[in-house]
């Protein structure tokens, strides 16, 4: 058994300074604890106490190999220490250790023995132990190591490397965005990727707009060393209870894997104590900022809305779309006349009716987790009934101003509700997730939704009222505002804060604000993709490699291609792309076009008001996205031009 392969980097330490043996042993431990063979840190620890109770394993010549045999130990495995300026481990010369190694081993078998013997041979040798000491990096370490053992055992054959198991995986993954179309996959494949470079076994669960896929499995979270939940929305925890759990955004994933895994490896995330909800995040001291925070919840409830928005909002304009080409005026009616109209407006008109409810409910639910749900769905349809006390049947629909509010205000109370009742008998615990958070949740947020939509009423009914009276020029400058929004930061909070406005205009009968929405997150990809063809010296040739993708992802409305793009240089392609997406979402108002469908970029246009316009307004601003990225952009120098000059 060869030393190089029992030590990882990540269990070796050079130029430490512990002041005392104690120090040492826990540094040492905590080593042990990073190379991910020791299955409980505590326990092992003990074992290494209680040998060294016996005596102490500082042999002398600046060497202490401090050694235990423990059940905690899942695969044998050394940790060392250099100490420069050396420790006093009690050692039987009495001149302190600088040269440190910890040996942890199974219960079964001797294999401490056996590794103790081959150090302690290998370590007689004033030289080696010379190389180590000047050793300025962990490679240079175990080079070291390695080239002492071949030439002692010149004969012993190289162990194979070491095979995980098909549950092993050292680090497990969620990642999730508001919408799981693009930077759900984007992080997972950025984790994955990098989990290869590092050599690191890896798996990536993504929770998506298609559901749940490559989920991870009981004992893959029991063996892994911890999980990174690179998420904007609400994911399971529970099943994480016990594990170190790095908790970030999914931008994160995209753009720093390595650094989330590696500190994953090092042990440097917290012990995840599930308590649901937000009691959770506050237990397990997520730093999150309170904006943060709010956001994450806002787009836990959009995310499950949108398949309702969507495909609600299609079957609607497919309605119309019937409606146009049979030739049927549109009044008050439109939709309405044909057969197949009927039937794709009616249940378009359903699939819409849960729009609100649902926002609210899980919104409700990302604060307080299951006990959240009924009150924020119950207050979200109370919001689109328009309910008060003066008409419960049903009044002026307070909308998403008032499923935003039941959402949040509903999501807090039940936290309350739950503090207080954790006063109550502990024999209760069984019916108050069933029957008195249910009680008293429907009935506080029944009495607050009949009070404040009278109110709410008024704020929806006037922002619809003041949309519909803008004039022209007000409503381009509506649409630059809105497609600049969806350009600005690609799917992060702008972005999601643009979109939801539209979602809710569509609600509202306001078509022409999703139109400048849609076309606005249509532009970047596009435009960088215009560019990588016509302006090939701007960009490296991986990035010319990749830009026609994004003729696709721009014309599917998938702003998301364009993030690479724009962290490479976002001072040039943030702005270009901004101004161009301005151009686009400023034309779209001008020419009055309109959008009946929240999603779907090119495969909607046939239910696109004014279509011919759209696609010019499209082009417009996908040209100046190109054309101001041809300005600000660097001509690259490529290494064939570089080695002519």
């Amino acid at each position: 058994m060869r030393i190089v392969d029992l030590l990882r980097k990540e269990s070796i330490l050079l130029g430490a300074a512990p002041k005392s043996k104690t120090e040492a042993i826990d540094m040492l431990v905590d080593l042990q604890d990073k190379g991910g063979r020791i299955a409980d840190k505590e326990a092992y620890k003990k074992g290494i106490l209680a040998r060294e109770a016996m005596s102490s394993t500082a042999v002398g010549e600046g060497i202490a190999i401090p050694h235990a045999k423990s059940e905690a130990v899942k695969a044998p495995s050394l940790a060392a220490m250099t100490v420069p300026d050396g420790v006093d481990y009690e050692a039987m010369d009495d001149e302190p250790s600088n040269l440190l190694f910890m040996i942890a081993a199974p219960n079964d078998g001797d294999v401490h023995l056996e590794v103790l013997s081959r150090l302690m041979t290998l370590l007689m040798d004033e030289d080696f132990r010379a190389k180590l000491l000047a050793a300025e990096s962990k490679e240079a370490f175990l080079q070291a190591i390695d080239d002492a053992e071949k030439e002692k055992y010149s004969d012993e054959p190289k162990a194979a490397p070491e095979v995980p198991e098909k549950t092993g995986y050292r680090v497990l993954a969620v990642t999730a965005c508001p919408t799981g179309i693009a930077h759900t996959y984007m992080a997972a494949e950025a984790l994955e990727k990098a989990g290869k470079k590092m050599g690191i076994t890896i798996k990536v669960e993504t929770n998506g707009s298609g559901g749940v896929k490559n989920a991870l499995t009981p004992e893959e979270i029991e063996a892994c060393d911890g999980i990174i939940v690179a998420a904007d929305k609400s994911v399971e925890m529970a099943r994480f209870h016990g594990k170190k759990v790095l908790s970030t955004k999914v931008a994160n994933g995209i753009k720093i894997p390595e650094e989330l895994i590696q500190k994953i490896v090092d042990g440097d995330a917290p012990v995840y104590q599930h308590a649901g909800g937000e009691e959770a995040a506050k237990k397990n001291g997520e730093k999150e900022s309170f904006g943060r925070k709010m956001y994450k919840h806002l787009m836990n409830g959009v995310s499950n809305m949108l398949p309702f928005t969507v495909a609600g909002g299609i079957f609607i304009a497919l309605a119309f779309l019937i409606d146009t080409l049979a030739g049927q005026p549109q009044d008050a009616d439109f939709g309405m006349h044909t057969a197949a109209a009927q039937f794709f407006k009616i249940i378009g008109g359903f699939a819409f009716n849960f729009m609100v409810p649902v926002l609210a409910g899980y919104i409700g639910k990302s604060i307080a987790d299951r006990p959240g749900f009924l009150v924020g769905l119950v207050g979200g349809y109370l919001a689109s009934t328009g309910s008060a006390f003066g008409s419960l049947s049903g009044g002026v629909p307070s909308g998403f101003l008032g499923a935003l509010f039941a959402g949040f205000v509903g999501g807090f109370l039940m936290l309350g509700v739950e503090k207080i009742c954790d006063k109550m008998p502990k024999s209760l615990n069984g019916i108050k997730p069933v029957l008195v958070y249910p009680l008293i949740g429907l009935g506080m947020i029944a009495i607050i939704m009949c009070l404040v939509n009278p109110i709410m009423s008024v704020l929806n009914t006037g922002m619809s009222n003041l949309l519909e009276s803008m004039g022209g020029s007000s409503k381009v400058i509506l649409g630059c505002v809105l497609g600049a929004m969806m350009s600005i930061d690609m799917g992060g909070p702008l972005n999601k804060a643009a979109y939801v406005f539209g979602s809710a205009a569509i609600a509202s009968g306001n078509y022409d604000i999703m139109a400048a929405v849609m076309i606005g997150g249509m532009v970047p990809p596009i435009a960088i993709a215009l560019s990588t063809t016509f302006f090939k010296n701007r960009w490296t040739e991986e990035e010319r490699k990749n830009g026609p993708v994004n003729y696709i992802m721009g014309l599917s409305f998938v702003t998301e291609g364009a993030i690479p793009y724009a962290a490479a240089d976002p001072l040039r392609v943030i702005p270009s792309c901004m101004i161009g997406a301005a151009v686009a979402g400023g034309l779209s108002m001008a020419f009055h076009c309109t959008l009946m469908a929240p999603h779907g970029g090119i495969f909607v246009f046939a239910v696109v008001g004014n279509w011919p316009f759209y696609l010019l307004a499209l082009a417009a601003g996908s040209l100046v996205g190109m054309l101001l990225l041809a300005i600000l952009k660097k001509k690259v120098v490529t290494e064939e031009a570089a080695a002519e000059k």
